[in-house]
């Protein structure tokens, strides 16, 4: 089986993409990252990605669309992929305000009907998790997250699984890739530090076992490890670099 490709999600890299998305994208290139993973298109038409990601020998890993854009758009949204080539729709994110049982219950039912629709177009549909969804629905009973993909479908819905976030819940980032090994196309790989404010971390230099979820990961269904970091306290661009070499040093 072939290891995972490796892609940075860009939103690590937002403020250097506002000021010069090809230049930034060039540096990603250069880094030796497969593909990226979108959070936007900084400006650019998705044609105009498109052809600068082509030219640079990057690939459209994935691309995250925020849940209102999907359910206001979805068809746009699909052909969006369609044109960048990117085979992964991920939801990135639940508003605060969309965090309670019934909330959860209404995105069930659109991610089992979405995700159908996305499949039918030759586009998987993903969701991203936090730590939030870790936690237990009143009623339910459930873990937010277990109820998401107990209640939807492989042919619908597929995992994008961030490690630090279920760390930072406390749990066993390695305990919920085995769970849904058939449904994790796509992992974040994020490490965190290792003091009592838990911040984001280079891979390799906090307290997530990476190496043990890369060598869990590439013996299943996963295509892409994405490195993400959401804060970074030195240059994001230095920080991916120190995170990819980490990472291509324990492949």
């Amino acid at each position: 089986m072939e290891k995972p490709q490796i892609a940075v999600q860009l939103f690590t890299l937002r403020e250097e993409m506002a000021k010069d998305p090809k230049g930034t994208l060039r540096r990603v290139a250069e880094l030796g990252f497969d593909g990226v993973e979108f959070a936007g298109y900084s400006g650019l038409t998705v044609e105009e990605m498109k052809q600068t990601i082509d030219e640079l020998g990057l690939k459209a890993a994935a691309s995250h669309v925020p849940l209102e854009d999907l359910k206001e758009n979805l068809s746009g949204v699909i052909e969006d992929q369609k044109v960048l080539g990117s085979r992964y729709l991920v939801v990135p994110f639940l508003e605060e305000n969309e965090q309670t049982e019934e909330g959860y219950l209404s995105l069930i039912a659109f991610l089992q009907e979405a995700g159908k629709t996305c499949r039918e177009q030759g586009i998987t549909l993903c969701y991203h998790n936090h730590d939030f969804e870790l936690n237990l629905l009143p009623k339910d009973g459930r873990q937010a997250l277990s109820a998401i993909f107990d209640e939807t479908n492989a042919g619908a819905l597929m995992a994008e699984l961030d490690v630090y976030w279920l760390k930072k819940a406390g749990e066993d980032p390695a305990g919920w890739i085995k769970r849904y090994q058939e449904r994790t196309p796509l992992i974040h790989l994020k490490d965190m530090t290792t003091d009592e404010e838990g911040f984001f971390a280079e891979l390799g230099t906090g307290g997530v076992d990476i190496e043990e979820i890369t060598k869990l990961s590439a013996t299943q269904k996963t295509d892409w490890w994405i490195i993400e970091q959401d804060v970074s306290r030195r240059d994001p661009l230095e920080s991916i670099e120190m995170s990819i070499k980490y990472l291509k040093e324990i492949m």
